[in-house]
């Protein structure tokens, strides 16, 4: 497992009675159920995964995090390019959050469409330009409270090693 997680686990996120968890096949937001903490589960033990999880805990509020996958639509691999455009609206916030998480960490940051298995994907080069806006955005007016908190930590984790 990936050192930072435990830290991260500790430090932040059992404040909001959540742990980041990996190792699963896909990602998936498990919403607290009574004594349980709420789920944040990225696939495999991929970093990135970790990071694009987390962010979109960031973008989820109080009502979304009461809900299995904060109550979104996900349509998998394959999407039509309507579908596409719809996931690109939805996606430009997340991956602005999850390019300052990897920024932290001193990973490499790179757009993710999502959809394999459609070759053709419109619009790539217009939604990599709105996730670096925003990027520069949150760069310029501040992140969220807990993705500020999450960038705090991670920061400090890679300072430490």
């Amino acid at each position: 497992m990936l050192d930072w997680i435990h830290i991260l686990n500790d430090r932040v996120l059992s404040a909001h009675h959540t742990r980041l968890a990996g190792g699963f096949d896909e990602p998936f937001y498990k919403a607290s159920r009574g004594a349980a903490p709420a789920e944040i589960r990225f696939t495999h033990d991929f970093e990135r995964s970790a990071l694009h999880e987390l962010a979109h805990w960031c973008v989820a509020g109080a009502e979304r995090r009461q809900l299995d996958d904060y109550g979104y639509w996900y349509a998998p691999d394959g999407r039509t390019n309507t579908q596409q455009q719809l996931f690109f609206q939805v996606e430009v916030v997340p991956q602005a959050i999850e390019k300052h998480f990897c920024v932290a960490l001193d990973i490499p940051f790179a757009v993710s469409v999502d959809n394999l298995g459609n070759s053709a994907v419109d619009g790539v080069a217009d939604f990599s330009a709105a996730v670096e806006k925003r990027f520069a955005r949150f760069a310029q007016d501040g992140l969220t409270r807990r993705a500020e908190q999450i960038r705090h930590c991670l920061q400090a984790y890679r300072r430490s090693c």
